[in-house]
């Protein structure tokens, strides 16, 4: 302690540095300590963390936590003439330099904050936990990203595969299609970039073998009805008999699969993954699944003997803006266009989203040659995935951001009238734009296709009713495939509790088994992510995850406030 600063005020561990506990504890006074001179080191340049050795008490347990706890070795005492320190073996003064893992063991033992994780990363999260395992927690459905990438580094794909079905039932079209909220908030891209979760996921729903056990409970006898075979209606359907209940799934349509089917083009998500992995949850769950069958209402069936309903009936419905002129022969919207695409010469697509670009990509393949997508939002602030939006580029599809859409008139062609925008902002619920003086200009075109958002054609059927619970689209609006699964999942714990159970309808299909550790790694923070993915690089990309969660393994430190015993 002689060599720590003794002033604790302003200090960012201030309340939670052990220390300071420890002095308390023991009630001994700063002034006793015959003060030693410090380290002058301090540096926030290094990803993740901040090294303060100022604040270094030489304890060690960085070092130790570093070699003993994860094998990665990278810490170690330097000693020159008097002066004792902590750095990297290799004497680099950024961690980076010395193949730092940025684990974060090294912050988490630390009693001092001498290493600490910067302040920043825990903003928009509610608790600590959250904040460092990113992935997990912003996953919708909780998926266990960590776990899953840790298996698939070991070469147990059947094992990731699992993992991955314990929250969703769609594991391959998720590979295929999720919005990948676990790889913006994944903690990798403050070193480089961001690990590629999609393409692991889609790796182990490829390579995986569904060789587990079912973990269905006993029947209970009790019945329940799901209204929609979309990947809500049917996740709900899943979880629900996983608890043991018998459930019957009813889709209007002659095919299930919902938004999957009619709402996303083959080129994106081919219909036989839907189907087979629609096959693979009727075989392991038994749910049954009426097609081109017309449900009736929520009512109907709980008085014809369901004691639960379920309404996840989506968002088959296009919105269209109010502007003039919405309604005219070759105005539609996405859903219309994408459930019927036909070729044209001009295409432009209102909406800025990755249905927008669906239907724009569906459109040049059909053999458009010239497809505009035009949205209000900056190419910044697009919703599309900057994946979605970079093949549209790379396929000739030209983009307008920042666009204003006054009216759409009919002479030949139709031609849309748009103004560009130097600002718009939201309130109480109402668009306010700031146009650019004297910017209208028109756009010709064969087909204009609305991609705006949508939503229910049934909302009758979204009444508050005893034993009836919605999810999906139809509640939400166009929301993303992870979102949905999401929602089905919590619609089938209220469902269960309804009907008498917990609530709790987590599933394990894969026992947890001893972790790998972290190893030196050689220019660890420099490892890309592949530009192409093949089974040697999807190995490699699995091995550049920081293995946040191991960290949570590590127990807490308690203070001396919470002592059984003083």
């Amino acid at each position: 302690m002689a060599s720590h600063p003794s002033d604790c005020t302003g200090c960012p561990k201030y309340l939670k540095c052990e220390l300071q506990a420890l002095m308390q504890y023991l009630s001994v006074s700063d002034s006793r300590l015959r003060k030693l001179p410090g380290n002058d080191y301090m540096t926030e340049e290094n990803p993740l963390l901040i090294r303060d050795l100022t604040r270094c008490v030489l304890c060690g347990r960085c070092v130790r936590a570093c070699k003993e706890l994860y094998g990665a070795g990278i810490l170690d005492f330097h000693r020159a003439g008097t002066k004792t320190w902590i750095a990297p073996k290799r004497g680099a003064g950024l961690l980076k330099e010395g193949d730092c893992r940025f684990c974060g063991s090294c912050a988490a033992v630390c009693p001092t904050g001498a290493v600490r994780d910067k302040s920043e990363l825990f903003d928009g999260f509610d608790s600590e936990e959250k904040a460092l395992v990113p992935c997990r927690n912003r996953c919708p459905a909780g998926i266990d990203v960590p776990r899953y990438t840790s298996l698939i580094r070991m070469g147990e794909y059947t094992g990731a595969l699992a993992v991955i079905r314990e929250k969703a039932p769609f594991p391959l079209t998720l590979g295929y299609v999720c919005m990948r909220f676990c790889e913006s908030a994944c903690r990798r891209k403050d070193v480089n970039e961001a690990i590629g979760i999609r393409k692991l996921k889609k790796f182990a729903a490829t390579m995986g073998e569904k060789t587990y056990a079912k973990k269905q409970a006993k029947p209970t006898g009790k019945k329940a009805a799901v209204i929609g075979a979309g990947p809500a209606g049917l996740t709900a359907a899943y979880f629900l008999a996983q608890k043991g209940h018998s459930v019957d799934v009813f889709e209007r349509l002659p095919h299930a699969g919902g938004m999957l089917r009619v709402g996303i083009p083959d080129s994106r998500l081919p219909a036989e993954i839907v189907d087979g992995e629609i096959n693979s949850i009727l075989e392991e769950t038994g749910v049954n699944l009426f097609l081109s069958r017309e449900a009736g209402t929520p009512n109907d069936l709980i008085n014809s003997g369901y004691d639960v309903v379920i309404v996840a009936t989506g968002a088959h419905k296009g919105k269209r803006l109010s502007i003039p002129g919405n309604g005219l022969a070759g105005v539609v919207t996405a859903v219309e266009f994408l459930a019927s695409p036909k070729a044209h010469r001009k295409a432009v697509v209102i909406g800025g989203g990755n249905v927008a670009f669906d239907s724009a990509r569906t459109a040049k393949r059909l053999g458009a040659e010239q497809v505009t997508v035009a949205c209000l939002e900056a190419r910044e602030d697009m919703s599309a995935c900057r994946e979605e939006i970079d093949a549209g580029l790379a396929e000739g599809i030209e983009i307008l951001n920042s666009r204003s859409f006054v009216g759409i008139r009919q002479d030949g062609s139709l031609w849309v009238d748009c103004l560009c925008v130097k600002s718009f902002c939201f309130e109480d619920g109402n668009l306010h734009i700031e146009p650019e003086p004297d910017s209208e200009h028109m756009i010709e075109t064969d087909i204009v296709i609305f991609a705006v958002g949508q939503e229910t054609d049934r909302p009758e059927f979204l009444v508050e009713t005893e034993g009836v619970f919605s999810c999906g689209d139809c509640v939400s609006g166009t929301a993303s495939v992870i979102e949905a699964i999401a929602s089905g999942r919590v619609a089938a714990s209220n469902a269960d509790r309804f009907l008498g159970g917990d609530g709790d309808i987590s599933v394990q299909f894969m026992e947890r088994t001893e972790r790998s550790i972290c190893s030196h790694v050689e220019g660890f923070a420099d490892i890309e992510r592949p530009t192409e993915w093949n089974d040697e690089t999807i190995l490699c990309e699995a091995g550049r995850c920081l293995q946040c969660d191991l960290r949570l393994e590590i127990p807490k430190v308690e203070f001396w406030s919470e002592y059984a015993v003083r």
